[in-house]
């Protein structure tokens, strides 16, 4: 299921209603697949049996996948979930036209899967914390489960959505380090941004995520960007006008001109940063702002299995 084509249109007023209708294709979707087990993870599903108490059949589901299933109830499992999101300049790319479902750019993409991410944790009564950060930290609050926590995490994306910023750098590296010193407790840690901070040198990128790994946290690098044009830099042969989001440089080519050449460079940095995750035990996803969420969501349904295990 295209989990995009059930939310057409749809804009962002209500990023946890829209999260939640983007977890529910994904709920629906996943009782069709072969990875249906995964689905007691987050929704405690199981299929109803003639004779059983109808109370707690899930008629919502029934109405997509028109079978019956019933919920089930766990209790709290006491989950520590930290977000970190990178809001620099370069995270507003594309430019976007509307905030809808088929209209994102890096930024929003990421608000939306950490808010249906959210919607699942939420679901478990675990706790949830939030960094946002730029060349400055914007925003960070620890791990709780509360509605109210929810309801401000939620708050905070929405305006990050809102909100785009001008000329605004990347500090991943410092804050990433700080990151690490805080969480104390064994936590899932899910990190989004497009590490697109040319003045960093690559060693202190990979020292700083390997410091994420302190106290054995689970760390998943959500490597979010525009593959088409960001990877494989296709772009119609007009001349173009390119702008650094974040310094304001420019330069006017065609990009036939250094097609070859980018894509080789992006392509070296991307192998050798999963192999320097692989080294560092940190899971490494390409989140393509053109997809969908699935991935998103089953990779937190496996890391949680990891972290509990």
């Amino acid at each position: 299921m295209d989990i995009k084509s059930e939310l057409k249109d749809t804009g962002f007023t209500n990023l946890p209603l829209l999260a939640s209708q983007v977890v529910e294709g994904f709920i629906s979707g996943i009782h069709k697949s072969p990875f249906h087990g995964y689905s007691a993870e987050f929704a405690e599903h199981k299929l109803y049996n003639s004779g059983e108490s109808t109370r707690h059949i899930d008629w919502k589901l029934f109405a997509r996948t028109d079978k019956l299933y019933t919920k089930k109830f766990e209790e709290e499992t006491n989950l520590r979930c930290h977000f970190v999101l990178d809001r620099s300049s370069s995270m507003y790319y594309p430019p976007i036209k509307s905030t809808s479902i088929d209209d994102l750019n890096k930024v929003s993409f990421s608000a939306l899967s950490i808010a249906s991410i959210m919607q699942l944790l939420n679901k478990q009564r675990d706790a949830v914390g939030l960094t946002i950060y730029d060349e400055m930290l914007k925003f960070q609050i620890p791990e709780k489960g509360s509605s109210a926590h929810f309801n401000m995490i939620y708050s905070q994306l929405e305006d990050c959505i809102r909100d785009p910023q001008e000329n605004s750098r990347t500090n991943t590296y410092q804050f990433l380090h700080e990151i690490a010193e805080k969480l104390k407790r064994r936590s899932l840690v899910f990190l989004f941004t497009d590490l697109l901070q040319p003045d960093l040198p690559r060693a202190d990128l990979f020292e700083a995520l390997r410091h994420l790994k302190y106290n054995k946290h689970q760390v998943v690098l959500f490597h979010t960007l525009d593959f088409k044009t960001e990877v494989k830099f296709e772009f119609d042969d007009a001349p173009k006008r390119f702008y650094d989001l974040e310094t304001g440089a420019k330069i006017d080519l065609h990009t036939h001109q250094i097609q070859k050449q980018y894509t080789e460079k992006m392509s070296e940095f991307i192998q050798e940063l999963k192999l320097t995750c692989a080294k560092y035990k940190i899971r490494y996803v390409e989140a393509d702002i053109r997809g969908d969420f699935k991935k998103i969501l089953m990779t937190y349904l496996v890391e949680k299995q990891k972290l509990k295990s």
